[in-house]
């Protein structure tokens, strides 16, 4: 699955120096080429950091469509 804007991600490893840990889900909020800048949020909606990452870094989130969602 190609990686787009406002796809929700989980992060693949570790980033310490960002605070932020594998695991943790983000959103992809800009492209460039192969590099994706994804925001991590608190339950607030904060934003705990912004990433750039590749898209090996991360894993996308199953889209769920209206139509599927309807088929379920």
């Amino acid at each position: 699955m190609i990686p787009t804007l406002l796809d929700v991600v989980a992060l693949l490893r570790d980033v310490p120096e960002e605070n932020v840990r594998r695991g943790m889900v983000g959103t992809i909020v800009d492209t460039h080429g192969d590099l994706f800048l994804v925001e991590f949020s608190n339950s607030e909606g904060e934003t705990i950091a912004l990433l750039t990452l590749k898209s090996e870094d991360f894993l996308v989130l199953e889209r769920i469509t209206s139509q599927r969602v309807a088929d379920l």
